[in-house]
């Protein structure tokens, strides 16, 4: 199960921990993943998805899945969202 946002393609970045000594030890900065239910008016279906809270944020600041799907470059978006973005710009097409 790989941590990566299926919208944004957010991931694991890593870095430093830094003691107040200045002892520096690597770890690993993981992103805030959700598992949520996000709904299509287009397609009236709903789409269970794994994505960051930054990227729900997104969705809802664009006014929901469809229009963020618009929006939404391919190559950060995950295969199965990318099947989602293709069946709603289809849908939209026909309507």
């Amino acid at each position: 199960m790989s941590r990566v946002c299926e919208l944004s393609g957010k991931g694991p970045m890593s870095g430093n921990t830094v003691s107040h000594a200045n002892n520096k030890n690597r770890r690993r900065f993981l992103p805030n993943l959700n598992q949520v239910t996000l709904i299509s008016d287009v397609l009236g279906k709903s789409f269970s998805l794994k994505i960051s809270a930054a990227a729900l944020r997104t969705v809802d600041h664009r006014g929901g899945l469809d229009a963020f799907m618009a929006k939404a470059k391919d190559e950060d978006l995950s295969v199965d969202a990318l099947k989602i973005k293709k069946e709603i710009a289809k849908a939209q097409a026909t309507a």
